[in-house]
C-alpha cells in the first residue's frame, strides 16, 4: 500500500534571531508578509497538499503562535455584534480543530534535527513534511505539493533544494548529487 503524507512538522521554536530587533517580543512566524502571518502561508501551503494534521514543535515565548490558531470568543462576539461578517470569517479561517494541531516543547536549542525528533511519538512511522515557515516560496504549483506528488510516485525521502553561490556554500547543507532528473536529482548523501 502507497503511504500518503497527512502530517506536517513546524520547527518553531529557534529565537528569530536574524529578524531581530523585531522578534525580540514577537514571534518571527508571528510577523505578517502582507495581511498574513508567516505561518498562515506555511499552514494554507499544507492544507492544500492534503496535510491534515500540524504539529508544532515550540519553546518558551511561543504563547502568541499557540493563541494565533485558538478560538477568541470576545472577539468573535465583538464582529458578529458590529455586523462584520466578513472579518469574522476570516478569524474564523485561522481556527485550528480539535486534534488537529498538536504543540511540542523543544526544551533546549540543539538545531532542527533535534526539534523534527522531539515530533518523534506523533509521526510514528509515518511520512511527514517539515516546514519552516520563514521559508516563503513563490511557486506557480507549491512546493510542498510539488514534493508530496514526488513522494507519493517514489515513496522516498524528498528534500527541497536550490542551488547557491559557491562562495556560500560552507553555510548550508549540501547535496551529493547522483543522477540529475531534471527538477528531481537522486543523491549519495548530504
Amino acid at each position: 500500500m502507497r503511504s500518503k503524507v497527512t502530517k506536517a512538522i513546524f520547527p518553531v521554536a529557534g529565537m528569530g534571531t536574524r529578524f531581530l530587533p523585531a522578534t525580540k517580543s514577537v514571534p518571527k512566524e508571528i510577523m505578517t508578509l502582507v495581511d498574513r502571518p508567516l505561518v498562515q502561508y506555511a499552514i494554507d501551503e499544507a492544507r492544500e497538499a492534503g496535510i491534515k494534521e500540524f504539529i508544532f514543535i515550540t519553546s518558551r515565548g511561543k504563547g502568541a503562535l499557540e493563541d494565533y490558531f485558538d478560538n477568541a470568543p470576545a472577539l468573535e462576539a465583538e464582529l458578529r455584534k458590529k455586523g462584520k461578517d466578513d472579518l469574522l470569517e476570516i478569524l474564523k479561517s485561522t481556527n485550528m480543530d480539535s486534534g488537529e494541531i498538536a504543540y511540542m516543547r523543544q526544551h533546549k536549542p540543539l538545531g532542527l534535527g533535534h526539534a523534527v525528533w522531539c515530533a518523534r511519538r506523533l509521526i510514528a512511522n509515518e511520512p511527514f513534511a517539515v516546514i519552516l515557515p520563514d521559508d516563503v516560496i513563490a511557486a506557480e504549483k507549491p512546493c510542498l505539493a510539488q514534493m508530496v506528488e514526488a513522494f507519493e510516485e517514489t515513496q522516498g525521502n524528498i528534500v527541497a533544494a536550490m542551488e547557491v553561490p559557491e562562495d556560500k556554500a560552507s553555510s548550508y547543507g549540501i547535496l551529493d548529487i547522483k543522477e540529475d532528473m531534471g527538477s528531481i536529482v537522486s543523491t549519495k548523501g548530504m
